[in-house]
This record gives structure tokens, sequence and C-alpha cells, in this order.
């Protein structure tokens, strides 16, 4: 036969063929390419980048989102004092809002120090030490459960506040809503982003509006109070105190969650990435103050009352338009809107961190697996079933969730901000000095001194909040934070322990080559002669000469009738019958597997071959006793024997 013509492919090789190949994919319709998208190659990472005008509303929606429940969660407390103490409302919103500018131009440095994705644990592992990243780690993962779980039942509760015959429904309502957006996630950035743009801008325009309107209206003189306020909820009358104050404080705080998850997403941002980056939070941060400002000292003017069955913001909108016309219904849904898409942020932060921390060995490796449309789908998995779990078992109430939140969000600043404030330390040594190689990863920064009075003061203070809220809020729920992030920690340890034994396991670095197996023993088990019993015996003689069958008696009639079959059709093959009076097969077959381990040498092998037949339905399987599955399921854990199914397919 001639033989064919070399291709170039093949000469670049010396002549011989070209081992290396490409995976076809194939795009075929189904119901998983019509929920998330039909599947992304790899070369396509780059290009799922987004604008600053996206990247405002997948990385800003959770920071702006928080006007519509940071105003209602500081007047919840302040309530416990009566409707007099509203008064103090504004005054400790200015306090928040000074607090916002410090994390904000701290996370500012952080952007620029770390173009790559500076996110909390990365800063504190490169400049604390591991321990202290962990730490970080499983705050910010408290953070993004609880944020979806937050975002979720805040949004519903403004559904609810429209329209209270849906109070009852509130919890499935924020799992279905959780479901939706965990599914625009598991189509991608890109995508999720530019579904997510239109109503971010929508809520920030109807907001703008009615804080606008409201203004107007007040400086005419024509704004009014609330019509028919829901009743205060507060059964006894508290003292205006410190604590009291600080409590309240502590719940207005959560207005600056989310600020930090610009920082953490830089790598998602088009070039230049910094520089979009920190345009894009320097807008977030501005509008997130000026509206919280606004929306808080309005609800003061108009005498709004926190309450479980109408929000503050409904008593907002409906004051400052007059009814509950198109305007306020359009406040009400765009603000729905952003607090459930705000979810979206925690959707984005919670799978990129787990993927980092698993990357470094600390939880399990599954979760750095980018899925079809180059997401960590399993992140996104775990976090929709975490948040799902805590919305039902707090009935979907934000002030119940609210005390579990914010300690992990603002311990996590703390870490953030200390780590940077080391990572300016570092820089300070002048360029004419002798360097050694550790420091010159820090390499000379003439404004170190000034960075680090910034990231040490936003250290400072974000650190006196998460205390002020750790107790505060340590009877409200906070206590189950304060004892969940060390569990958590715990078991990164316990994840990373394993990884480690597991790889000195099976390293090959004092590693022998055994000698050679002098005997390769195969034993089968079977139940019946069949098509299927020969397909696998062929097999087993393939590997060995030395074949034992195994037939577990409970039938004596049956095993005569098989012992004579296998007469005719044993090929030479041994055949041991055991007998078993109970009529159990699995426990006398594993015994007789136990005894030829205990008398194998060390250069014997040991192979046990598990017909299996593969019915022509996938139901039939309900009808067969699946003793294949079982006995390949006690075997696994035997160390050394080597389990081979023989599957028959039944035409």
């Amino acid at each position: 036969m001639e033989k064919p013509p070399e291709t170039e492919e093949d000469k670049s090789n010396g002549g011989f063929l070209n081992l290396n190949r490409i995976a076809k994919q194939n795009l075929k319709r189904s119901w998983r390419s019509w929920l998330i998208g039909h599947p992304l190659p790899t070369a396509d990472a780059p290009h799922q980048t987004v604008s600053k005008a996206v990247g405002l509303a997948v990385f800003g929606a959770d920071a702006l989102s928080s006007i519509a429940y940071a105003p209602q969660e500081t007047l919840v407390i302040l309530a416990a004092a009566g409707t007099q103490a509203f008064g103090y409302a504004f005054p400790i919103s200015l306090i928040i809002t000074a607090l916002l500018a410090i994390v904000t131009i701290s996370y500012l440095q952080t952007i620029q120090a770390y173009p790559s994705g500076g996110g909390a644990y990365t800063v504190v592992k490169e400049n604390l030490g591991i321990a202290s990243a962990l730490v970080a780690g499983a705050a910010l993962m408290m953070d993004y459960i609880l944020l979806a779980a937050v975002t979720v039942a805040s949004g519903v509760a403004q559904i609810v506040s429209a329209f209270p015959n849906l109070f009852p429904f509130r919890v499935w309502i924020s799992v279905g809503l959780l479901g939706l957006i965990a599914v625009a996630n598991l189509r991608g950035v890109k995508e999720s982003g530019n579904i997510f743009a239109l109503p971010t801008y929508f809520f920030l325009s109807m907001t703008t509006l009615t804080v606008a309107v409201g203004f107007i209206r007040y400086l005419s003189g024509t704004l009014g109070v609330v019509t028919n306020p829901p009743q205060i909820e507060t059964l006894h009358i508290e003292p205006v105190t410190l604590f009291l104050l600080l409590r309240s404080f502590s719940n207005g705080t959560t207005a600056l969650t989310g600020v930090e998850v610009i920082a953490n997403g830089v790598k998602s941002f088009r070039e230049p990435r910094t520089r979009n980056a920190v345009v894009t939070m320097i807008w977030m941060s501005t509008i997130l103050g000026v509206l919280f400002l606004g929306i808080v000292y309005l609800l003061g003017i108009i005498g709004a009352v926190p309450s479980e069955f109408e929000t503050v913001i409904s008593q907002l909108a409906r004051t400052t338009f007059g009814n509950r016309g198109l305007l306020y219904l359009g406040t009400i849904t765009a603000t729905t809107i952003i607090l459930i898409l705000a979810t979206n942020t925690a959707f984005a932060g919670f799978p990129a961190l787990s993927a980092i921390i698993a990357q470094d060995g600390y939880l399990p490796r599954q979760l750095t697996y980018r899925g079809s449309r180059l997401v960590f789908s399993r992140g996104i998995a775990t976090l929709a079933a975490i948040a799902a779990f805590l919305i039902i078992i707090f009935n979907a109430s934000v002030t119940a969730l609210i005390p579990l939140w914010a300690v992990g969000v603002f311990l996590s600043f703390t870490l953030s901000q200390a780590g940077m404030a080391r990572h300016w330390w570092h820089n300070r040594r002048p360029p004419d000095k002798q360097l050694s190689e550790k420091e010159r990863l820090h390499p000379y920064d003439p404004g170190w001194r000034w960075k680090l009075a910034i990231n040490g003061l936003g250290s400072v203070t974000t650190g006196i909040v998460t205390l002020i809220f750790a107790i505060t809020k340590f009877a409200d729920g906070a206590w189950i934070i304060v004892l969940l992030l060390p569990t958590i920690v715990i078991s990164f340890y316990a994840v990373h322990r394993h990884y480690a034994s597991l790889a000195h396991d099976l390293s090959l670095e004092h590693y022998g080559q055994p000698p050679p197996a002098k005997r390769h023993r195969v034993i089968m088990p079977v139940s019946a002669i069949h098509q299927g019993t020969l397909e696998a015996l062929d097999y087993a003689l393939s590997l060995s000469d030395d074949v034992t069958v195994v037939h577990v008696s409970i039938d004596p009639e049956q095993t005569e009738k098989l012992q004579h079959k296998w007469s005719w059709w044993g090929k030479g093959a041994r055949l041991v019958v055991i007998d078993s009076p109970y009529r159990t097969f699995l426990e006398p077959f594993l015994e007789y597997v136990n005894e030829l381990c205990a008398i194998l040498q060390p250069n014997e092998r040991l192979t046990i071959i598990v017909p299996q037949f593969i019915p022509k339905h996938w139901w039939h399987n309900l009808l067969h006793t699946q003793t294949a599955f079982w006995l390949r399921f006690m075997l696994l854990n035997k160390k050394g024997v080597i389990i081979t199914e023989v599957p028959y397919q039944v035409h």
C-alpha cells in the first residue's frame, strides 16, 4: 500500500504523528444551554470584562442598595426610645458618611496597590500572614452569604409594603428570587452585568427623583408628614443612652457593606483596569453618601416609622408623591429590583473568594474549577443554598438577619486596612539603601507616610466599629458570628491538613520502585451464568491465569444448576461455592476476600472483577438488587485490592 503524503504537521514532529488534540464541543441545544447558555471557550476569558457603567451595576449594586434598608435599621433601634429619639438619626448618618469617606479612600489605595484584585484575603495574606488571612476570608465569606440573604429579604419587604396580602409568602418569594439571581450569574459575569445595568440605573433615577421632589416640596412647605403611618412596634420605652445610640450607629453602618467589592473585582474591569475601578468606586461612594444623607433627613421631616409591614422608603415615596400612584409604584419597583439584584454582588464575590482560598488548599479544590460559562459554578450553587437556608430559618426578616451581618463586614475591613498599613510600612525604605531579596518585593514609595496614615486611620475606625457592633449586637444574634467565625477558620485548617497529608502520602520524593508482582490473583463473584458473566470471565482471563470464580449459595438447587453450567462454560477457571445459611451475600464474600488479603504476599496482586449488566432503560435498575454497586461500595476502602467493573449492555 502506498504511504500517504506527509503533512507539515507530521514533519514538524520528526515524521511522527502529532499526538496533541483539541477537544471538540458538541453544542447541542438542551435545557442546560437554554437556561445558562452555550459553553464558552477558555480563550474568551479576557473578553468577559465590563465597562465602568456596567461595573457600577455589577459591583456597586450592594453598596447602593443599602440606602433602602440602612436608614430603616438606624430608626428601628431609636424607636425603642420613642419617636422623639428619631432626631438623632441625621447626626448618626453624618458620622456614618464620614466613615464611608475614610473607608473609600482606604480602598482606593488598595486598588492602586493591588491592580490584579486586592481583596481582603489577598492583602492580609501578603502582609499579615495566612492565619490572619483565613480570619479575613471567613469574615468575607459570611459577609457575602448574609448579603445575599439580607438584600433578597429586604427586596421582598418592599413588595410586601406595596402588596400586604403577600406577607405570609415572603419566605418562598425570597427563595425563588434568590434562585433566579443564581441562574443569571451562572450565565457569566458579562451577561449578568448587562442584565443588571438597566435596573440599577432605573433605581438610581427613581431614588434621586424621590429625594429631589421631597426636598423641593420641603423647601416650598408642601411636604407634610406620613399619613396613616404603621403602628410603632416598641412595647416599652427605653431612655436615650450612649449604648442605644451606638446600637443605632451599628445598624446604620450597614450602609457601608459592599464598598470593598470593587477592590476585590479589579480584574473584571476593562483596561485600564486600575483607573476604571478607581473612577467607579468614587462614583459609587459619592452617590451612596448623598442619597443616604438625603433620605435620612427627609425621613425625620415626614415622621416615618420603621415597621416590618411598611418600609420607610415606601412611607417616603407615598408622602413625597402624595399617593400610591405611578411614581410611588415606580420607586417601590426600582427599590425592590435593586435590592434583589444587589445579591449579584455576593454572587460575584463569594465564588471568586472561595476559589482563591481553595487554590491555597483551605477549601475543597472543586471550588477552583470554572463552569461552562467561565464562572465558578460550584461557588455560586453553594452560596445560593446557604443563603436560602438562612432566609428560611430567619423567616426572611431583615431585622433578624442584620445583626449577623456587619460583624464580618467590618472585621474584614479592619484586617484589610491593617494589611495595607503594613504594606506601606514595608515600602518606606529609600531607594539607595542596600535591600535584601525579600525587601525588593516592596519598592520604595515616596508617599508612604500619608498612605500609611490613611490606611491606619481606616483600620482603627473600622476596628472600633467592629467592637461596637460585636458588643451592642451580641445578644441580638452577633454571638452566632462570634462563635461561627473560629469554627470556619478551624475547618479551613482541617481541609488543609487533609490535602497536606494526602500530598505527603502520594509523594514520589522517597518512592522506591516496587518489585513486579509475581502472582496476580483474580476473583470474580457470580450469582448466575449468562452472557454478562462469560464476558467478565474473558476479561478476567486476559489479566491472569489464576482466576477464581466465587458463588455464594443461598438455594442448593440453584447452586447445582450453576455448577452444571460452569462445567460447560467455565473455561477451566476454578469455582468456589460458599454456603450462606443465613441467606446473605455480601458478608460471606467479604469474609472470603479478607481471608485472601491476610495471606497475600508483598509481591502479590489481588483484583476483583465485578460483572454488571446495564439494562435498556434507566428505570429498569429499580427492578434489580444492584448487588454490584453495593459490593463495589464495600470494597473501595479495602487496601491492596483492585476493583474492576465489567459492564454488559443488554440490547
